[in-house]
């Protein structure tokens, strides 16, 4: 007789969640964020640039081929934050009891930090134990405390979350992201609800579209720009993307 243990399926192999460990990004510079007529503060990184040569992120690449993305202040995080400003919350929160909204790869923050200002409450979540960390205190350096964290792999999402609005910015940089971020996005996103994303047109944003439409999910575009007070502006997109 064959138990029931060996014919168990083994065990899925999953890659630790990494901490980008402090020492690896310099002590922290402090930015001011303008976006329309808000200025934000936001921390982040001295030595961003100097990351790769960490044996840290050299183990955690070797692992997942993972790179901590997350220390900038990307264009898109800017897109976003602008969008979220400009969206008329108050027609989404009557249709639900709380207007909840996850931040996928929150990296620093600064477009849930811009959902608060706008009156959401926001779990912040990432691959990166340490992005979490900068993204709770900047909320907190902004004046706001109606935040959750939450660290997961986008592949492995927990089970059962599900959420009125998702927030992402600057995550298909890479094609092999597409496919398991539109399937968070399935999964976590409440039926009625909505996905605001953005992206600086990067090269995999056709895979993003055609996989968007593979799943059934309709989307709208808008073309969006960003960029630093006095410095280069970058052009993009807001996916704006439903299940019905």
């Amino acid at each position: 007789m064959i138990s029931n243990a060996m014919n168990a399926e083994p065990p899925i192999s999953r890659p630790p969640l990494p901490r980008t460990p402090p020492d690896a990004l310099g002590p922290p510079i402090r930015e001011q964020v303008i976006i329309d007529d808000r200025t934000f503060v936001i921390d982040r990184p001295s030595d961003s640039d100097k990351l790769l040569n960490h044996p840290a992120i050299h183990a955690a690449f070797a692992a997942d081929e993972y790179l901590p993305y997350w220390a900038d202040l990307w264009p898109a995080a800017r897109m976003l934050a602008k969008a979220i400003l400009r969206e008329p919350w108050t027609d989404h929160a009557a249709r639900f009891d709380a207007l909840t909204a996850l931040e996928i790869g929150c990296g620093l923050g600064l477009p849930g930090i811009a959902a608060m200002a706008a009156g959401l409450r926001v779990t912040f979540s990432d691959y990166d134990a340490t992005a979490l960390k900068y993204a709770a205190d900047n909320a907190r350096a902004n004046g706001f405390f109606n935040f959750d964290t939450l660290q997961f792999d986008w592949r492995y999402p927990p089970p059962g979350i599900q959420f009125p609005v998702l927030l992402a910015s600057d995550l298909i940089y890479e094609v092999r992201n597409i496919a398991p971020l539109v399937g968070l996005i399935q999964e976590a996103m409440h039926p009625d609800g909505m996905c605001l994303l953005t992206d600086q047109d990067r090269v995999p944003s056709h895979v993003l579209r055609d996989r968007l439409a593979a799943e059934g999910l309709p989307y709208t575009t808008q073309v969006m720009r960003a960029g630093e007070p006095g410095g280069r502006r970058v052009k993009g997109t807001l996916y704006r993307i439903r299940k019905r």
